[in-house]
């Protein structure tokens, strides 16, 4: 087998091959000898038809599947010979073949990118440590309060913390939209739950008003047809009621799963889930710096096809949860990281030769399963079936990664607030 290769990109290859004639007809003879024991004509028994009769009937099929075969068998062995690693799927073009010639074909495909970097030495990274005070404990027992109010209707005119209940209409360019109506629809103004600014343009309405609210959406607003656009909403207040928070007493305690009622166990108890919630978020926002190093250490050029793979999948998960945005851009850039990142962590792992941990997976898997209801239910719906499984074994693979690149780079700890904590991005772009 001969075997060439050009590079048409930074990632492209074109392997040009050419199979040995008497390889061909080889293959060729015998698969005519398996189809004459098969074949039935008419005043010949069967396995008894000449080898010329059968050739002249179906030599033309058996041509395309012996070509078709021998590319298969061929094509990886042609592309291992030269060293290459192929990412996606290759473009194979066949010359025309004719009988008693060598098969010539020439295969395109996508390498991968060269992995330089495996460590962190010489980047700094911060490491947030934070002590929950017992302000963040009110904070979060107000939030709890809040999504327990009761509401009591009220006659004055409306308040940011307010719930109105409305009827509205909205149009775009004149015209009514889909998800632009509602009737007797609660919404506690200032909330989010609806736009901001069409929340904050009812402050002030009293019951029974009708207001006209003019609201442009932002640019990159969640759904596509309303992102960037001016829309027109004519609101009634049918209603608006103000909230009576509960009290933190025994009763809220004991609502909330204190079995004795005692407030300073419920208070106990939400500075341990803050505690740990902040332990969680710290180690992200560690992970998500160190494997942004990680990325700005490899700037790669990713396979163009595993790069339109990642961005088909991003926008059907988008899509899923009718979050679709109009910026491809955006979409392209998501992939790129996240493609790029898979093939950095994969080269790592296939360097140090890295393999899943079972008892770390199993580790794992329960510290996880301490936040379900049915914990041991949680963890053998993971073993009953090998990819979920290998979901957890990626996640901790991925962590020890990240172990062993902070052990290479210089950590030193930057003291905060719970709060402060949460306004970090800790996801990966």
């Amino acid at each position: 087998m001969q075997v060439s290769v050009e590079t048409t990109s930074t990632l492209g290859r074109r392997l040009k091959v050419a199979v040995p004639a008497d390889e061909v007809e080889k293959e060729f003879n015998a698969r005519l000898q398996r189809l004459s024991k098969q074949v039935r004509l008419p005043g010949f028994r069967p396995g008894k038809v000449p080898l010329k009769m059968v050739e002249a009937q179906y030599g033309g099929r058996l041509m395309d599947e012996v070509a078709g075969e021998l590319i298969q068998n061929t094509m990886h062995e042609a592309i291992g010979s030269q060293g290459l690693r192929m990412a996606g799927d290759p473009r194979v073009q066949r010359k025309t073949f004719v009988r008693g010639e060598q098969l010539e074909y020439t295969v395109e495909f996508e390498v991968y990118p060269e992995i330089k970097r495996f460590d962190l030495a010489g980047t700094h990274i911060e490491r947030p440590q934070v002590t929950v005070s017992q302000e963040d404990v009110d904070r979060t027992l107000e939030t709890v309060r809040k999504q327990r109010a009761t509401w009591k209707p009220v006659e004055r005119e409306a308040r940011l913390g307010d719930r109105a209940t409305i009827d509205f209409v909205g149009r775009l360019n004149g015209n009514e939209f889909e998800g632009g109506t509602g009737s007797a629809f609660p919404v506690v103004l200032g909330s989010g739950t609806l736009i901001e600014s069409l929340e904050h343009g009812l402050v002030g309405a009293g019951k029974g008003e009708s207001r006209h609210v003019t609201v442009t959406f932002p640019a990159d607003y969640r759904h596509a047809t309303l992102a960037g656009q001016t829309v027109d909403f004519e609101v009634k207040v049918i209603e608006i009621a103000e909230a009576l928070l509960p009290e933190v007493n025994e009763a809220f305690a004991t609502e909330l799963g204190v079995k004795d009622g005692n407030v300073e166990q419920l208070r106990a108890e939400v500075k341990a889930n803050l505690e740990r919630e902040a332990a969680a978020r710290a180690r992200a926002v560690l992970r998500t710096r160190a494997l942004k190093l990680l990325l700005e250490a490899n700037p790669l050029e990713v396979p163009l096809s595993l790069l339109e793979a990642e961005i088909g999948r991003l926008k059907a998960g988008d899509v899923n949860t009718g979050t679709i945005q109009s910026d491809d851009a955006s979409y392209e850039r998501r992939a790129r990281s996240r493609v790029a990142l898979g093939l950095i962590l994969g080269e790592i792992i296939r360097n140090r030769g890295l393999a899943p941990d079972p008892a770390r997976t199993r580790s794992r898997l329960e510290e996880m399963a301490s936040d379900y209801e049915s914990p041991q239910e949680f963890i053998q719906w993971h073993y009953a079936k090998p990819e979920r499984l290998s979901e957890i074994e990626n996640l901790v693979m991925e962590e020890r990664i990240v172990e062993d690149l902070l052990v290479s780079a210089q950590v030193t700890d930057k003291t905060m607030s719970f709060q402060e904590l949460l306004k970090i991005d800790a996801v990966l772009q």
